[in-house]
């Protein structure tokens, strides 16, 4: 195993699947942490979610599982489950997103685990937290709906919708390494584990962020806009000559940049739109000058000149867009890893780079080797 990696050394007991956990854990094994995915007998169910494929692998599945060793363990059975156990009395950590207290029967809970190993971070992802909440399942669609997101998404007038990908998965996978990185640190200390619990919707509630805000500390429900901001104006896609342009004037010093490339160096004097609250209480009425003045030129001729201005401003790309302009910038957004190419980590580190040695693997590829490891 290699020694790369701000992590390395770590073992990882993974007992999640779909989303969520697996995500939480890749980047954790680019890290450099050593991860185990334990997997039923039938695999993790993304290994299933397709298409789209390559070599007749889900690529969702393909995402989220790199720099991983797969053993197949059937909790139900006698000998899985004591190699079950003995993973997670060596591991330092432990994640799983099983219902609340679905591990309990196996004897792979917070308190049985820990008893057997102190050390242990204990990492639990739910959809609503282990109480009044635990018999509800987990679904990140579910979650978009029930936290208020898809209230704020879509046309105003339309059908509320739900972001284009499962983010409160994303959101909850990255907030439970952020309180394992924070068990880990309290254990430097103590010498002690700890149990680590996240769940979907308090991740959304506090990845909604200015929209939770609002109602909690204004006592306002906020409302779908489109694409429209409720604080600030213009930041929404606008019309070129040949399509939409995101323009964004984040501060009054932008927004007079914006008005001298777009010829208009007399907006910023007027009392409707020298401020950003005067701009936002006013968008009716200064949207149409915008649109007026923009449609005179192409979205790609705009975005040369306000981007020279400093005004922030972009393109609305599809995905292989996004990745070709990471390419041209310099990020080098693709690594491949043993033959699967990958989006990279987005950490980088001065000292200790991330690594990408093994491949998204098979279903108990590496289930002999770690058995005789276990029982040795």
């Amino acid at each position: 195993m290699s020694e790369n990696g701000p992590l390395a050394g770590l073992l990882v007991a993974d007992f999640s699947r779909i989303l969520a956990g697996p995500y939480a854990t890749m980047l954790l094994a680019d890290l450099g942490a050593q991860v185990v995915k334990v997997e039923g007998p039938a695999g993790d169910d993304t290994r299933t979610w397709m298409p789209p494929v390559r070599d007749d692998v889900a690529t969702y599945y393909l995402g989220i599982n790199r720099n991983k060793r797969s053993i197949a363990l059937d909790l139900k059975d006698e000998a899985d489950l004591a190699d079950a156990r003995e993973l997670a009395r060596r591991a330092d950590i432990m994640i799983e997103n099983f219902r609340p207290g679905g591990l309990a029967r196996f004897g792979l809970d917070y308190d049985t685990v820990a008893a057997g190993n102190e050390k242990i971070v204990y990492a639990s992802i739910s959809g609503f937290g282990s109480g009044k909440g635990a018999s509800l399942p987990g679904y990140d669609l579910m979650v978009q709906a029930i936290s208020g997101l898809m209230s704020l998404t879509g046309d105003p007038d339309g059908s509320p919708y739900r972001a284009g990908i499962s983010v409160f998965d994303v959101m909850a996978g990255m907030h439970a390494n952020i309180g394992i990185l924070a068990a880990l640190h309290a254990r430097a200390a103590t010498g002690r584990g700890q149990h680590v619990e996240v769940n979907l919707l308090s991740s959304a509630l506090s990845g909604l962020v200015n929209h939770s805000s609002a109602y909690v500390a204004g006592g306002t429900v906020p409302f779908r806009m489109g694409n429209a901001h409720p604080s600030l104006f213009p930041y929404e896609p606008l019309p070129t000559a040949d399509g939409e342009l995101i323009v964004i004037a984040g501060n009054d010093g932008q927004f007079r940049k914006l008005c001298q490339v777009l010829g208009l160096p007399e907006l910023p004097a007027d009392p409707r739109f020298g401020r950003n609250q005067d701009r936002t209480a006013n968008r009716e009425q200064l949207r149409p000058i915008l649109v007026e003045r923009l449609a005179t030129r192409t979205k790609d001729e705009w975005f040369r000149d306000l981007i020279a201005a400093g005004v922030p401003c972009a393109p609305i790309n599809t995905i292989d867009g996004g990745v070709a302009l990471a390419e041209e910038l310099g990020l080098d957004p693709v690594v491949t890893t043993g033959g699967v190419p990958g989006i990279r980590n987005p950490i980088t580190f001065s000292e200790t780079r991330p690594r990408y040695e093994l491949p998204p693997p098979a279903l108990d590829q590496h289930g002999e080797e770690i058995r005789k490891w276990l029982r040795s």
